[in-house]
């Protein structure tokens, strides 16, 4: 009973400082990436909601990435708070064995290992899509951030602004060349133009359109002729013009099901019905990097537990100890920068993969049985 209210007691620890870590690194992450997305509504016309939305679904991406280095520091503090306050000293007069806390520290990390895995093979890879359908579906919610005075601004496709004067919501001396045929509602339904040039006098701005007054539109037909229409009055509206945001969906927006049919197909000449995106057959490599970075990176969470489980280990000089909390943590801390690293190339070769694959898998029990032979060693 006694021993269980201990492990209870340095699992709730472990885990409460593994949430506060995870959640204070992702908080300040996000912030510097949410002023990053500020793009989203000065450059490219969304809505604030849209912002808000998006800068959130994104913070499923961030809070991955943190999971290792987080658990990491978490343990680590947890280690030096138990010994600072002789809490470890007590357990182990009272005759629990380092052994046993070694193997809860192990079991934590097997369930942060499968978090890792919820997260990148699950939620993730879904909040990443949802939050590139909703740049998708989105219209452009004001175009008045969009247009500046006396510069040239190319945010829609193929559609070039100049306005000489703007204030507030009003401008004028407008010049606007459409190349993509985006603004054909001004022209008759009949019409064969190649290009067109806009020029009005003023123009008056409400939200996603632009009403223009005095001005002339010029068509350069496919017949290489030039038609001008005058008008007075005439509106233009930019909901469903196609902005320069990126709207396709990216490797790590895919599902993990597309990408392990994608790796299926790829090895067994499989052809499915299912339209698969990202599974680039000319270059696969980032197919299983996107793999081994969802399913074999979290194998590295269970080895740094054990390696960071050698500050248990007796040393009578205090500052020895210092130097070993600095020494294992920098181990720790270079083993996950390592396996961010590789995971780059467990792609480009086999040899990668594999190697990706198996360094936690044979070093793991490697440091277990010298750790605990250690242990053993102080007994003796």
């Amino acid at each position: 009973m006694f021993k269980n209210k201990i492990y209870n007691y340095i699992t709730l620890e472990l885990l409460k400082s593994f949430i506060l870590v995870l959640f204070s690194l992702s908080l300040i992450a996000w912030t510097v990436r949410a002023v990053n997305f500020l793009d989203l509504i000065v450059d490219s016309g969304y809505s604030t909601s849209t912002y808000f939305i998006y800068s959130i679904l994104n913070l499923t991406g961030i809070l991955t990435k943190f999971i290792p280095l987080s658990f990491l520091l978490a343990i680590l503090l947890t280690i030096i708070r138990l010994e600072r306050q002789n809490e470890l000293l007590v357990l182990w007069t009272s005759g629990v064995a380092k052994s046993k806390i070694t193997n809860l520290f192990f079991l934590i990390s097997i369930l942060i290992f499968f978090i890792y895995i919820l997260f990148s093979t699950i939620i993730t890879p879904t909040a990443l899509n949802k939050s590139r359908n909703l740049v998708k579906e989105s219209n452009v919610d004001t175009v008045v951030n969009l247009i500046k005075p006396n510069a040239f601004s190319d945010t829609f496709k193929g559609l070039t602004f100049f306005v000489e004067e703007k204030k507030n919501n009003i401008i004028k001396n407008i010049f606007i060349k459409d190349e993509s045929n985006n603004l054909n509602s001004l022209l008759p339904k009949n019409s064969s133009a190649k290009n067109k040039t806009v020029i009005a006098e003023r123009g008056v701005i409400s939200k996603s359109k632009i009403i223009l007054e005095n001005g002339i539109i010029q068509s350069y037909q496919e017949d290489n002729t030039v038609k001008i229409i005058q008008f007075n009055k005439t509106l233009l509206n930019f909901d469903n013009l196609d902005n320069r945001v990126i709207k396709d969906v990216k490797i790590q927006e895919t599902s993990t099901y597309k990408i392990l049919s994608c790796l299926k197909n790829y090895y067994y000449n499989k052809i499915t019905e299912m339209n698969i995106k990202n599974c680039p057959k000319d270059n696969i490599a980032i197919v299983i990097e996107t793999f081994s970075r969802r399913v074999l990176m979290p194998l590295y969470i269970p080895l740094v537990s054990i390696l960071i489980s050698f500050l248990l280990i007796y040393t009578k000089n205090k500052k020895t100890k210092i130097i070993n909390r600095y020494l294992f943590f920098t181990l720790s801390f270079v083993l996950l920068v390592l396996s961010e690293l590789l995971v780059r190339y467990s792609g480009i070769s086999n040899i990668g993969f594999y190697a990706y694959l198996f360094i936690p898998i044979i070093f793991s029990p490697l440091l277990y049985f010298i750790l605990l032979n250690n242990f053993w060693k102080e007994l003796r």
